[in-house]
C-alpha cells in the first residue's frame, strides 16, 4: 500500500493546502484528495511539482507501506 505523507511535508514547510495547491496549479479539490489518500493516480508533472515547490524527493512525499493492502485493486 502507497501512504501518502503529503500533510507531513506541508506542515514541515508551514505551507497550507490552498497556498500550495495555487502555487503548483492545481484545484485544492485534486490536492485535497492526493492528500487524503483518496486518489488512484497521481501524473509524474504534478508531483514533479509538488517536489519542487516543497523542495523535497517523491520519497519524502509517497512511501511504501508492505502492511495491508486491502485497497488493491488487483486480484
Amino acid at each position: 500500500m502507497i501512504v501518502i505523507n503529503l500533510d507531513v511535508m506541508m506542515a514541515k514547510r508551514k505551507i497550507g493546502l490552498a497556498e500550495l495547491a495555487s502555487k503548483i496549479d492545481l484545484t485544492q479539490a485534486n490536492l485535497s484528495i492526493f492528500k487524503n489518500g483518496k486518489g488512484k493516480a497521481i501524473r509524474f508533472s504534478t508531483l514533479s511539482r509538488l517536489c519542487k515547490e516543497l523542495g523535497c524527493q517523491p520519497g519524502d512525499i509517497l512511501e511504501y507501506d508492505e502492511g495491508d493492502d486491502t485497497n488493491d485493486d488487483r486480484e
